[in-house]
């Protein structure tokens, strides 16, 4: 599997996180990045956020006013279909490897796109870590830091091995 980095994305804490040209990938995440609410987001496990921009396409589509790092993402990527996500695997973008580790769980302050927005992207059967549930990985998935580098936008982003 083989993708593209279309946006990085960081912010002070909360959503939007907005487009930066580079990224610098640290164990505990991107410089420049934090969160508003630590005791959920951050962390070696979860340092980086990924969501495919195919999602944020569905989405907009059903009427949400969502865009690349709306949705607190810190890498936005195209060409990787998030149903075939799954924990352990390895990727590698830049210089920098990354180890999926944990599917995210929908909070409350994306709700600002729209009430219904967690429930377009997160269900049971993902909450129960069934991969096959239709909307598998939609809300995105964390991954901790194997290698730190660097990434900028439109480096390809491949899968690296199935399992840690």
């Amino acid at each position: 599997m083989t993708g593209t980095i279309v946006q990085i994305n960081t912010s002070p804490g909360g959503v939007p996180k907005r487009a930066v040209f580079e990224g610098s990938v640290r164990f505990r995440g991107l410089d420049g990045d934090s969160w508003a609410h630590p005791q959920f987001h951050g962390g070696p496990n979860q340092a980086l956020l990924l969501i495919a921009e195919e999602v944020i396409d569905i989405l907009k589509a059903k009427g949400y006013p969502v865009y690349p790092g709306a949705l607190g993402e810190n890498l936005t990527t195209r060409g990787l279909d998030p149903r075939h996500f799954r924990i352990g695997q390895t990727y590698r973008a830049g210089t920098a490897r990354f180890r999926l580790t944990k599917l995210r769980t929908p909070c409350s302050t994306i709700q600002i796109y729209g009430r219904q927005i967690g429930r377009e992207i997160y269900d049971a059967q993902a909450k129960a870590g069934d991969p096959a549930s239709p909307v598998w990985c939609f809300a995105g998935i964390y991954a901790g830091v194997v290698t730190e580098g660097v990434i900028h936008p439109g480096d390809p982003i491949s899968l690296e091995s199935e399992l840690a």
